[in-house]
């Protein structure tokens, strides 16, 4: 799972069901795009408003559009240990490369109880787990040293995602991991300068709606072409920003409605982005097409 991971969007239709024709489209936007791997079921799919049924169906649908083409990821996670490790029994995960499971949110466990968390479900899981650290969202950093300490003692952990935006941090986790452990950054902005420190790749968000300009990029920075990768990177860098301007996914569904691949809809208490957004995403897509 080297390169680009794309955490994919839920398409909605106007009457807030799942949209699968869009869904199908996006997959194979994707993959016709060289993104290496797919990521359903993260947070940038609106997981916290989908039913257990939608999830279930999402999934479904997902690995028989995905047809081994690429890796697939998916995303099992949440701040109740035992809720967790029953809902691993909710999918198919034989066609699974791995689970991205999210530090548990509001609770803020210690950083013995994050070790104890995910040590758990590994003993649990079907497949490989993919920590993901992004204590913007769930309130607690999981440390370099937890990481370190799960990386070498806790087997069928496989990486993290790393989304704590601090690079001390990230260093400390590449010297202090196995060499084989992915390390794949969890920020579009960041995930450059991560790379020249030894990452992996990542799972993003950019890649639903600049798929090719973004694959490239990070497989120029892989092969240490760092000149071309940064060319790159300074041309997407304001579409960074405007993506996380206001809420994720607002602003990439905002992106991939201009670009004619969705309906602009999300759900509830998540709204679409402003009009003044919108207009800033056009002429972003006018300037770099």
């Amino acid at each position: 799972m080297k390169g680009t991971g794309v955490a994919i969007i839920t398409p909605f239709k106007p009457n807030g069901s799942v949209d699968f024709l869009a869904l199908e489209k996006l997959i194979n936007f994707n993959i016709e795009n060289g993104v290496n791997y797919i990521v359903t079921l993260g947070t940038t799919g609106e997981t916290p408003t989908l039913s257990k049924e939608e999830k279930i169906d999402i999934v479904n649908f997902t690995i028989e559009k995905v047809n081994n083409k690429v890796p697939l990821v998916l995303g099992i996670g949440g701040n109740n240990t035992k809720e967790v490790i029953n809902d691993f029994e909710n999918f198919d995960t034989s066609k699974v490369t791995a689970i991205l499971s999210a530090s548990p949110y509001y609770n803020k466990p210690t950083q013995e109880g994050l070790f104890l968390h995910y040590k758990a479900l590994a003993n649990a899981a079907p497949k490989p787990i993919l920590l993901y650290n992004v204590p913007g969202r769930t309130g607690r950093n999981l440390s370099a040293v937890t990481t370190a300490k799960l990386a070498n003692e806790v087997e069928n952990i496989c990486g993290i995602k790393e989304a704590s935006d601090s690079l001390q941090q990230a260093m400390e986790i590449v010297r202090d991991c196995p060499k084989d452990f992915l390390i794949v950054s969890g920020d579009d902005a960041l995930c450059l300068p991560q790379i020249a420190l030894g990452f992996d790749g990542v799972i993003s968000v950019a890649a639903n709606c600049f798929p090719k300009q973004f694959t490239t990029l990070i497989n120029l920075a892989l092969q240490n072409d760092f000149q071309q990768a940064r060319s790159i990177h300074y041309k997407l860098l304001k579409g960074y920003d405007l993506l996380f301007e206001e809420n994720n996914p607002a602003g990439v569904k905002a992106f991939l409605y201009e670009l004619g691949l969705i309906d602009n809809e999300l759900r509830l208490p998540l709204t679409k982005a402003t009009n003044g957004l919108q207009e800033k995403i056009k002429s972003f897509l006018k300037n770099i097409s």
